[in-house]
C-alpha cells in the first residue's frame, strides 16, 4: 500500500504525539516547537476517544438535544461586511451546543468554485452560454463570490478557454465577486482586459507538482507570482493566492507542514489579501490538518486563510469542521461536488457546496446561501452534464422529496 493510500494522522507529524491511551500530547515549546503550538497551547487538547486518563478537565456536553432537521432553517439571514468579519463565538453561553462547537465562527464566507475548478476537469467543452447560467444561478442562490474561470493557455485547459467571453457575458452581474486564476503576466492582462476585478495566482508546496503541473519549481513560480501581484496591484486589483497539495501530492507523497506554511507565507507577504490551502487530491484527514494548519497560522493571520477541500476519501467535511474549531471562517466549495484535479490521477471532485451549507445550517451558522436555490443550481449542470448529483446532501433531499421544495424539509 502506497503512502497516499494511508491516512495521514497525527503519528506523521513532529508537532503532536499520540499516547499510548489514545490523547493528543500537545508539545509546548522545546523539542519541534518551531512549526506552531500557539493553537494547541492556547485551548483544549484533542482526544481519540472518550475515555482519557489525561489531567486536563474532560469535555463535558450538557443540556444535549436531538437534532430535527424540520427545524433548520435554510438561509440564515443576511450579514453585513462588519459582522461577517466578526470573529466573535456566536454560540458561548448556549448549553444546547457542544463545548467543542464555542469557537466556530458565527458567518462562512463560502467561495464557489465550480465554473473554475469544477468545470475544467470535464473531459468535454461546456458551452459558455452554460457556464454563465450557472454562475448567474450561483448569485441568486447568495452565493456572493464565485470563481469564474481562468486565463491561461487554451492548448493546457481547453475547457476554459472562452474565459473572455464568460466575463464580458457577466458583466451585468451586480453584487458578486467574480475572480479568475492568472497564472502569469499574460493571463493577468488578458483578465483586466475582459474586466476582471479580482484575480488569483496558485502555487504549489510540492516541488514535484509545481514542475509537472507548471513546468517550474516552486521558487521560480513564487518569483512569477509576485510579479503578477505587483502588476496587479497597481491596478488596485485584490489578488488571492492558493496552495495546492498542502497535505499530499501524487508526485511526492507526504508533504511537510512546514513547506506549505513556508508557500503561505511567501504569498501572503507579496500582498495576496487571503491564502486558500488546497488538499488537492483529497487524502487529508483532520489528523493531518491540525498540524498543516497550526503551522500556517504561526505565519499567516488565521482570519487571511481559507481552506479547499477535495472528497476523494470522504473526509471533507470532518477536515472543515476542525478547520472552522480553529478559526478559519473561509471555505471554498463546489456545486454539486464538480471538479477535481487534470494533474492529480485519482484526484475526486471538491466539496459538495449542498453538503457545506447542510452542515453549517445544522451548526447554526450562517453562510447566506438558499437551500433551494442552491439546488437548482446543482440540477441545472447535472443535467447538462447528464450525470447525478456529487452531493450527498441533493441525493438525499431528492430521494425524500421527489418533486417540490427540497429545502423546506431541513
Amino acid at each position: 500500500m502506497s503512502s497516499l493510500e494511508q491516512p495521514l494522522g497525527f503519528d506523521k507529524f513532529p508537532g503532536s504525539r499520540f499516547s499510548s491511551n489514545g490523547c493528543l500530547q500537545p508539545i509546548r515549546g522545546g523539542e519541534n516547537a518551531g512549526t506552531g503550538n500557539c493553537w494547541i497551547e492556547g485551548r483544549r487538547s484533542f482526544r481519540s476517544s472518550n475515555t482519557c486518563n489525561c489531567n486536563d478537565e474532560p469535555v463535558v456536553i450538557t443540556g444535549r438535544r436531538s437534532l430535527r432537521t424540520s427545524s433548520m432553517p435554510r438561509t440564515y439571514g443576511t450579514m453585513n461586511d462588519s459582522q461577517a468579519d466578526d470573529s466573535s463565538n456566536c454560540h458561548d453561553g448556549d448549553p444546547k451546543y457542544y463545548r467543542l462547537f464555542r469557537d466556530v465562527p458565527k458567518f462562512v464566507k463560502i467561495v464557489e468554485v465550480s465554473p473554475r475548478d469544477g468545470l475544467q476537469n470535464e473531459k468535454t467543452v461546456v458551452p459558455t452560454a452554460v457556464k454563465v447560467n450557472l454562475i448567474r444561478k450561483l448569485a441568486s442562490a447568495g452565493l456572493s463570490i464565485i470563481e469564474a474561470t481562468s486565463f491561461v493557455s487554451p492548448h493546457r485547459v481547453p475547457q476554459l478557454a472562452d474565459a473572455d467571453l464568460v466575463m464580458t457575458a457577466l458583466k451585468d452581474l451586480e453584487g458578486v465577486r467574480l475572480p479568475v486564476l492568472t497564472p502569469n503576466l499574460k493571463g493577468l492582462n488578458a483578465a483586466v482586459a475582459a474586466g476582471a476585478k479580482e484575480v488569483a495566482v496558485f502555487a504549489s508546496a510540492s516541488e514535484g507538482f509545481s514542475k509537472a503541473n507548471i513546468n517550474c519549481s516552486i521558487e521560480e513560480s513564487l518569483a512569477r507570482y509576485g510579479a503578477v501581484v505587483s502588476a496587479a496591484q497597481k491596478l488596485s486589483i485584490p489578488v488571492r493566492g492558493y496552495v495546492s497539495c498542502v497535505v499530499g501530492c501524487p508526485v511526492e507523497g507526504y508533504v511537510p507542514p512546514p513547506r506549505v506554511a513556508y508557500v503561505a507565507k511567501k504569498l501572503h507577504r507579496m500582498g495576496c489579501f487571503e491564502i486558500s490551502l488546497g488538499d488537492t487530491i483529497g487524502v487529508a484527514t483532520p489528523g493531518s490538518i491540525l498540524p498543516m494548519l497550526e503551522a500556517v497560522m504561526g505565519v499567516v493571520p488565521v482570519e487571511k486563510i481559507a481552506v479547499h477541500f477535495h472528497d476523494t476519501y470522504g473526509q471533507s467535511l470532518p477536515n472543515i469542521l476542525l478547520s472552522l474549531q480553529m478559526g478559519i471562517r473561509t471555505v471554498d466549495s463546489s456545486v454539486s461536488g464538480l471538479g477535481g484535479c487534470p494533474y492529480a490521477k485519482g484526484a475526486s471532485g471538491n466539496v459538495a457546496t449542498e453538503d457545506v451549507v447542510y452542515m453549517l445550517h445544522g451548526l447554526g451558522i450562517a453562510t447566506n446561501v438558499d437551500m433551494d436555490r442552491l439546488l437548482a443550481a446543482g440540477d441545472y449542470i447535472n443535467a447538462y452534464l447528464g450525470r447525478k448529483s456529487g452531493s450527498k446532501t441533493a441525493g438525499a433531499l431528492a430521494a425524500v422529496c421527489g418533486g417540490g421544495s427540497r429545502a423546506s424539509k431541513i
